[in-house]
């Protein structure tokens, strides 16, 4: 029992970074799908990743658990209207994603990862009334200050990356006003949105619009395994994340952007000039500072310059 304990710190930093490893690569996915449009995947992503955490759930014995948390959901309509919001955010966040992907736009997508958990102090900040420290703010500066050099020296307003960063955010604070499980908010939110996107897929289908033909045996299989991949990650999520620290998981959280942005400039031979790499260091100096902003070191020295403020006016 003992061991098990004992390496309970080890699985849980494998399961988080397999977790952010595999959000990282998971362009190389979507650009497999390039037959299929943006809107197509995202239906067949919402529909699998159902099938599969129902699959899952089964597996597992946690089932009944899924059926008692939904009668829960439905019962109460400010749940049932927050995890119905979260479905929608996500599900705009997943199509942006994919969006992104397709027109070629990785270097951005991983922008909005790197900021995302600035926008979520944010919110907290917004809804939640969390308050910012010094050091806090000054990365808050740093990033504003990236982001409006890409804006004016490369004459691209990053939409893409904030609208990820944005999306994801929000979806965060949604699901800690509804406090639920991985696996089961994972099902519930994919079953709201489920019979939208059987509509959607059936539409196409009868307009002989849709990609997933049995003609296609290698796209169909690609669209079904959409489900598996977005399942997967956020089950290693939901392990790791029990098993080591938050300052870990915050750490660990850099490691799916950083691939995405070398996806995007080695693998993908996008844009990456001089201008953009002074946005990125801004913005990668901002979370450094944010990271370390609650360290004892940075809090004493915070502290120290009050004080001396303070005192120059007391004089």
């Amino acid at each position: 029992m003992k061991t098990n304990q004992s390496n309970d710190p080890l699985i849980g930093a494998l399961a988080a970074v397999g977790a952010y490893t595999l959000w990282g690569v998971m362009p190389i996915y979507w650009k497999l799908i390039d037959a299929a449009s943006a809107q197509e995947v995202l239906g067949h992503r919402i529909v699998w990743s159902f099938v599969f955490m129902i699959v899952v759930l089964l597996v597992s014995g946690k089932l009944k658990r899924f059926f008692t948390d939904l009668r829960a959901i439905v019962k109460t309509p400010k749940k049932l209207l927050i995890i119905t919001g979260a479905s929608i955010v996500i599900s705009i966040n997943w199509y942006t994603y994919i969006w992104a992907v397709g027109h070629d736009h990785v270097v951005q997508a991983s922008l909005g990862y790197y900021i995302n958990p600035l926008i979520s102090v944010l919110l907290g900040v917004l809804f939640l009334k969390e308050k910012l420290s010094f050091w806090q703010i000054i990365s808050f500066v740093l990033a504003f200050i990236g982001v409006l050099m890409m804006t004016i020296q490369v004459g691209v307003f990053p939409w893409v990356a904030l609208m990820l960063a944005m999306s994801f955010g929000l979806y965060g604070l949604l699901k800690k006003l509804v406090k639920m499980g991985a696996m089961t908010g994972l099902t519930i939110e994919t079953l709201i949105m489920t019979p939208v996107a059987l509509l959607y897929l059936f539409y196409i289908d009868t307009n002989g619009g849709g990609a997933f033909t049995f003609t296609e045996p290698k796209v169909a299989l690609l669209l079904i395994g959409a489900g598996i991949i977005t399942a997967v990650p956020l089950l290693l999520f939901a392990t790791g994340a029990n098993r080591i620290s938050l300052a870990m998981v915050g750490f660990f959280q850099y490691i799916a952007p950083t691939i995405m942005l070398i996806l995007g400039i080695i693998l993908y031979h996008e844009p990456f000039n001089h201008d953009r790499l002074l946005s990125f260091i801004l913005i990668w100096v901002s979370l450094i500072l944010f990271s370390l902003s609650r360290t004892r070191w940075l809090v004493r020295l915070e502290n120290k310059l009050f004080r001396k403020h303070s005192n120059s006016y007391a004089k």
